[in-house]
């Protein structure tokens, strides 16, 4: 049976609803296919699962440091993890539903469970159903990367997806994988009480961060009883008895962990190997992420591709942006581009590392003149209030032209105080803008502008 549309959506995480919503506003008829969870990974393995375990750990390790604020306890804290998982479960499943009721009630919009193949370049095939338009979009998203590592076949492992479905505490979990998902999970799992070892192949955490970033990052959460074992070649996955173990080469330590559990946290890959890409002709660079052009249309015309499948983001924020450069460039005749996007990101450990612009590397390997503010958060009243004073900020500014290159804070509510910088980056005002504003005390904003009013050279700073 065949059916036509005006477009084809395949995907409901970030992107896929929302298209779906300004074009049958438009008047479009759209097809839109889920084949599992509505809401992507952001709602169901992602954003919204992990901050809500973020949050019950924060109250864990402050409900343990009650007596720092004068709070007295008489009982030692304890976690329930099938408590900490139903939370956690029902506000998933609040949004997951509520997507799903949103596409199913949308006028103009026929909702098809199933995984969609391509029949052609502008057909998609679902069980007995062909669908045909001369637009589709496709926002398949990604998946956990499993590594071809030895034992991997043959000992039980966690990736980022199932280890949301424990209810019960490890003893001991390894994370192998010493960047954003990891490290998320290892303070988690550690504030929930487990034992946590991080193994990173590369010689420091987040490598892709500056390097007083990732020092700090890994003070912070070595201060909190987690492991480390850096420089990690030749891992292997081994059975050790009842537990499970991680054989490593490493320039220094033991060569084995033994520990209960043992978590990939090793990077994602694109949802596109099922996909049938080759018969439509669109093209997929040696990773297996759909190639687009800057703004987002595939080796196809009339095909683009949104969200983490094309490589062009990894981020919840990037993929509703994909969204709104499609949509703003087919219905009012914009010209948004990708390459106008300002990185953006942030690391949810306790307290939370925000990144926007340039690394400071970065900065320092194009060779350009710039100048650098630094601010430790102990000189934050605000930090110092709320009893989190670990970290700090920094800014980088074009000597020539004043305008921000990139910024990083490392610090409770660093997430949103750095938005203000990001808005300055976007309005292409100079820094001097943001260092003349005056912010509210007592908050983690106000010590941007003084940041920005001392900077010095960055040839100057070590």
């Amino acid at each position: 049976m065949k059916q036509d549309f005006d477009a084809i959506i395949v995907g409901a995480g970030q992107a896929g609803p929302a298209l779906a919503g300004r074009l049958t506003q438009a008047g479009w008829s759209v097809a839109f296919v889920e084949r599992k969870l509505f809401g992507g990974t952001c709602v169901n393995n992602g954003c919204t699962p992990t901050k809500a375990m973020v949050a019950s750990a924060h109250a864990a390790h402050i409900a343990r440091r009650g007596s720092d604020f004068g709070v007295v306890r008489n009982e030692p804290v304890t976690i329930d993890m099938r408590q900490v998982m139903a939370r956690k479960n029902a506000i998933v499943m609040k949004s997951r539903t509520g997507i799903e009721s949103w596409l199913r009630s949308m006028e103009r919009c026929t909702v098809f469970t199933g995984t969609a193949r391509f029949q052609s370049a502008n057909e998609m095939r679902i069980g007995d159903t062909v669908l045909g338009a001369k637009h589709i979009f496709l926002n398949v998203g990604a998946r956990p990367a499993v590594p071809d590592m030895p034992g991997v076949g043959d000992v039980p492992f966690l990736t980022s997806t199932t280890i949301l479905d424990l209810e019960e505490l490890p003893k001991h979990l390894i994370v192998v994988g010493g960047s954003y998902v990891g490290l998320e999970f290892a303070q988690i799992f550690r504030r929930f009480g487990s034992e946590v070892t991080v193994i990173e192949r590369k010689s420091r955490l987040i490598p892709n961060e500056d390097a007083d970033l990732s020092s700090a990052v890994q003070e912070i959460l070595h201060s909190e009883g987690i492991q480390f074992r850096l420089d990690a070649n030749c891992i292997r996955l081994e059975k050790q008895r009842e537990d499970v173990a991680v054989g490593l080469d490493c320039l220094e330590g033991h060569p084995q962990v033994v520990g209960s559990r043992i978590l990939l946290a090793a990077g994602r890959k694109p949802n596109t190997n099922d996909l049938g890409l080759d018969v439509a002709g669109v093209k997929t660079d040696e990773r297996g992420y759909i190639t687009v052009d800057d703004q987002l249309q595939t080796s196809v015309p009339g095909i683009w591709a949104l969200g983490d499948c094309n490589g062009r983001g990894a981020f919840t924020h990037t993929a509703y942006n994909d969204f709104e450069i499609v949509a703003d460039n087919l219905l009012d005749k914009g010209s948004r581009r990708v390459s106008d996007r300002i990185p953006a990101s942030a690391l949810y450990i306790d307290p939370p590392l925000a990144q926007v612009g340039l690394t400071e590397t970065e900065v320092r390997q194009s060779g350009r003149a710039a100048l650098i503010g630094t601010r430790p958060m102990a000189k934050v009243s605000r930090a110092v209030e709320k009893g989190e004073s670990q970290g700090f900020m920094k800014v980088l500014v074009d000597a020539e032209s004043k305008k921000i290159l990139g910024a990083a804070i490392l610090g409770t509510d660093g997430d949103e105080a750095i938005h203000c910088i990001l808005s300055t980056m976007y309005a292409g005002a100079p820094y001097t803008t943001l260092s003349h504003a005056v912010h509210i005390h007592p908050t983690v904003s106000e010590l941007i502008p003084t940041m920005l009013q001392s900077m010095t050279p960055l040839a100057d700073a070590k």
